[in-house]
């Protein structure tokens, strides 16, 4: 064990188990450990690192925010944080105009949900509905939404009344949507669970299940948004939610999280309810603008699309059950427990991806992959999984 592991052992709370590498730089979507090995990041933070590590235009804005304002509390307003609040309105909108909506600024994808759970609150009403095998974060709130076990079962009693229905199972979702149902939360695919993938016209009919009866619809973008699918957003914004949270990409490994409300939602939140201290202060949201502008002066959306396409059809394999996904957020299932081993076995060939259930694979590279990062995953794919099979079974 390096030093750093021993002293990392020694002095960080052992909440994430011992870390698999210690990481000294990165650029682009390469990154190199103490030893001096270079791996391709096919995992990006979680989904988080949407221009890599170490862009330009994303260190010169933090930089130069630094010089100007780096913090100054909610009392006071920053042109950044207004920016791009109207950003985030009018890309989470239809194409036919910006929806009237406020923006409230977190600093992760839990306290986004937590807010929005919050808001839900204000309704009157309390019940809520998520689904099973969803994942909506750590914090008491959040972890109340999420359907993992494991995850849930040493914090309770959790808050809220929740009832978890099938993903994707619009039948099952309208057997318990009534008239006292607060809102439902509905990631557009299910990152945490391995990218599950919804039939077509389920949200759709969320939103419809949901206007009958009075209730909000909330769809969580948190790891699916800002160009992880090759939108904007992974849901179609002419479905026309009213509540969806960012965070992750959304400044590209700068904390943030957002927490959009559309129409009467986002006026249910006033003066006291909720608040932050660090909360959309002008470096994050200078971060996230640089993230925005580049995805579209780089065409990122359009990469994200061809080159999640190939990067899906390129990892078909004997020992592939099923290939999912959109765009960089990219699910595979294999046909044994071997997902930890595969995981092993990609970072010795030079490659870091992660396991989201015993079977299941994750890749969430970040959006400015290159085509022979990609090809070279695919080239190494096979004797990974060799090698993944031989040790795990």
């Amino acid at each position: 064990m390096s030093e750093l592991k021993e002293r990392y052992a020694e002095a960080v709370m052992n909440t994430f188990g011992p870390p698999k590498l210690v990481l000294v730089r990165g650029e682009g979507a390469h990154v190199w450990d103490e030893d001096g090995n270079e791996y391709v990041d096919l995992l990006g933070g979680i989904a988080v690192n949407a221009l890599g590590h170490a862009h330009p235009a994303l260190v010169a804005a933090v930089s130069e925010q630094m010089q100007t304002l780096g913090h100054v509390s909610n009392f006071f307003a920053t042109g950044p944080q207004v920016r791009l609040a109207e950003r985030l309105l009018a890309l989470a909108s239809p194409d036919a105009g910006p929806r009237e909506g406020r923006v409230f600024f977190a600093n992760s994808g839990s306290e986004a949900n937590e807010a929005a759970l919050k808001a839900t609150r204000r309704t009157g009403r309390t019940k809520l509905v998520s689904a099973a095998e969803s994942f909506h974060g750590r914090t008491m709130g959040s972890l109340a939404l999420t359907s993992k076990t494991a995850y849930r079962e040493p914090f309770e009693p959790l808050p809220g009344d929740v009832t978890f229905v099938p993903y994707g199972d619009a039948a099952a979702l309208a057997a318990v949507v009534d008239d006292d149902t607060a809102a439902v939360v509905l990631e557009p695919l299910q990152g945490e669970a391995g990218v599950n993938v919804p039939p077509p016209g389920y949200l759709a009919e969320a939103r419809r299940i949901t206007r009958e009866h009075g209730a909000l619809l909330w769809v969580d973008e948190v790891q699916t948004g800002i160009g992880r699918t090759g939108r904007w957003t992974a849901h179609d914004p002419a479905l026309e939610p009213d509540l969806v949270t960012f965070a992750k990409g959304l400044a590209g490994g700068y904390p943030i999280g957002a927490c959009v409300a559309f129409g009467e939602a986002g006026q249910l939140l006033g003066p006291g309810n909720h608040g932050t201290t660090f909360g959309g202060n002008p470096v994050a949201a200078a971060a996230a603008l640089a993230v925005l502008d580049t995805v579209e002066a780089e065409g990122l959306l359009e990469h994200v699309r061809t080159l999640g396409a190939h990067l899906r059809d390129g990892l078909d394999h004997p020992h592939v059950v099923e290939v999912r996904g959109e765009g960089l957020l990219i699910g595979i299932s294999l046909d044994a427990e071997v997902a930890p081993a595969a995981v092993a076995a990609a970072q010795d060939a030079g490659f870091i991806i992660n396991a989201t259930g015993p079977d299941r694979v994750r890749l969430a590279p970040p959006l400015v992959l290159t085509r022979a990062d990609a090809d070279a995953f695919l080239t190494a794919w096979p004797q990974i999984l060799a090698t993944a099979y031989e040790e795990g079974s």
